[in-house]
Order: structure tokens, then C-alpha cells, then sequence
């Protein structure tokens, strides 16, 4: 068996044994999202660390646990914390959480972020629907002996992002007054901020936004055929944009300011899922 497949089915059996919780969506929370279990009607959690092999994140402000419970009537699964690339885990364990979550029952992916803007009409404080992605600048998922029991070896990407839950985050951000741009993702390796120079091919290449994150996540979730959607927190103006220098703190700040605009959108989306 593949060490890859081996560890995961290690971790589901692991979370077999503390919980029988099948989530019908599977929520990634982001910068800004770290008390969104406020909003949820919560059955039990488990913290990453009692999980054998499972990934641990090592970033400020990402705690590392699952939260099970309810959004409305539905059963959820959120990431209180994602494992990132730069944090020197192998590709394979940053999405071994969304795998995961899949064979937890999960059919539904909901993928947030903060994310910096490219787009020169975005602010710092916008909401992004993601409408398709870049992953040309991380590493690939699916690079390696390809895992059958998961999807097929060359997976279609033409509408990685769901269109009806697009058209779905779409009315509940119509419906609550919440001002939603949409855009393409790209995700880079970090954890430096991008140059002025990237940002510049960023835009030319039809980049709305920016993060370390997400994209990788999608990619392992098309593969497994779930349906996906994703929304960024723009918690900055991307380098060379504004004569301000970047740092986390700004994008911890910034998120957090838009975090219950955020939170409001997430919920009244996922309880339009059923």
C-alpha cells in the first residue's frame, strides 16, 4: 500500500475511534475565522494533536482542531487551522486534512482565506468569491503514484469551483447586504510576501488576489470528487501597491475586522447547502 494512503486511512481510523460524526460540509477556516465555532451547534472536537500522523500548524492564530456540529440542520466539519507548504510539511500532509474530511463523508468543500489583493479595485476588507485558480507556483498534490482509491489519474479542472455554490454564496451575500467581489486565487509557496515584480506578472496573468494556501487544498478535493467553493478575505493591498511594508500582523488585523461580514456569509451560505 502506498505510505501516502497508508497514513491516511491511519488517520480516519484514528478519528473513527473517538467519533462517528459524518459531516455533510467540510469548512477550512481561515485568518479571521478562528471563533467561527461561535456560530455552530457544536457535537464534540478533537484537537490535531490526538490524531496519530496527523499534521500539526505551527502559525500564529491557527489553532489545530476539528469542530463537529451543526450549521442550521447542517452536520459540518471545520478546520480550525490548516497546515501550510511553507511550513516545511511535505505536499501530501498539507491536503491530508481535506482527504480526510472526505472520508468522513464530507461532499461539500468550503474553502476560506486572507488573501492579499491584486486586483486594483479591490480594499483591504473586501470579500472574494474564487472563480477558478493558478497552482503553477506549488507543488502539485497529485505528483507521485496516483492513490485509485481516491480519483482517476489525470483529473478534470475546467469547474473546480462548483457553480451553483458559487450562484448559492452568491445570494446569501445578496440577500445580507454583504458586498462580494469574485475573482481568480492564485496560491504561492510563501512565507515571504510576494515582490512588487511578482504582484506585477501576478496581474498580467489575470490574478485577482494572493495567499499561501487553498489552492493545493482544491486540487486534492477535485481529485476526490467533492464540490468545492471558496471565499478570500482581502486583509491587504498586495506589495507595491501601497508604500506600506507587509506584515502578518496587518493581515491578522484586517481579517479580523472583516471577520463578522465573513462569518455571516459562511454561515447563511452553508444553511443553503441542504
Amino acid at each position: 500500500m502506498d505510505n501516502v494512503y497508508e497514513k491516511l486511512l491511519g488517520c480516519y481510523e484514528n478519528v473513527r475511534k473517538r467519533t462517528d460524526f459524518r459531516p455533510r460540509v467540510a469548512i477550512v477556516l481561515g485568518s479571521g475565522l478562528g471563533d467561527y465555532a461561535e456560530q455552530i451547534r457544536v457535537v464534540t472536537e478533537l484537537s490535531y494533536g490526538e490524531i496519530e500522523g496527523f499534521p500539526v500548524s505551527t502559525v500564529p492564530g491557527h489553532a489545530g482542531r476539528f469542530i463537529f456540529g451543526y450549521i442550521g440542520e447542517i452536520p459540518v466539519v471545520c478546520m480550525k487551522g490548516r497546515v501550510h507548504y511553507y511550513e516545511g510539511y511535505p505536499i501530501s500532509d498539507v491536503v491530508l486534512p481535506i482527504r480526510l474530511m472526505k472520508l468522513m463523508g464530507a461532499e461539500i468543500l468550503f474553502l476560506t482565506n486572507a488573501a492579499g489583493g491584486v486586483n486594483t479595485s479591490f480594499h483591504a476588507g473586501d470579500l472574494m468569491l474564487i472563480r477558478d485558480h493558478i497552482s503553477v507556483f506549488a507543488p502539485n498534490p497529485l505528483i507521485g503514484k496516483n492513490m485509485d482509491e481516491l480519483g482517476v489519474r489525470f483529473p478534470d479542472m475546467s469547474t473546480v469551483y462548483d457553480r451553483e455554490l458559487q450562484q448559492i454564496i452568491t445570494r446569501a451575500a445578496r440577500e445580507n447586504h454583504i458586498f462580494l467581489q469574485g475573482g481568480v486565487y492564485a496560491q504561492l509557496t510563501g512565507p515571504s510576501f510576494e515582490s512588487p515584480a511578482e504582484i506585477r506578472m501576478l496581474r498580467g496573468m489575470g490574478v485577482d488576489a494572493v495567499g499561501m494556501s487553498t489552492v493545493v487544498e482544491a486540487i486534492a478535493a477535485n481529485h476526490m470528487g467533492m464540490r468545492i467553493c471558496g471565499i478570500s478575505c482581502i486583509s491587504n493591498l498586495a506589495a507595491g501597491m501601497t508604500a506600506n511594508p507587509l506584515t502578518h500582523e496587518e493581515v491578522q488585523e484586517a481579517a479580523d475586522m472583516a471577520a463578522p461580514a465573513f462569518k455571516k456569509l459562511v454561515t447563511e451560505a452553508v444553511k443553503k447547502m441542504a
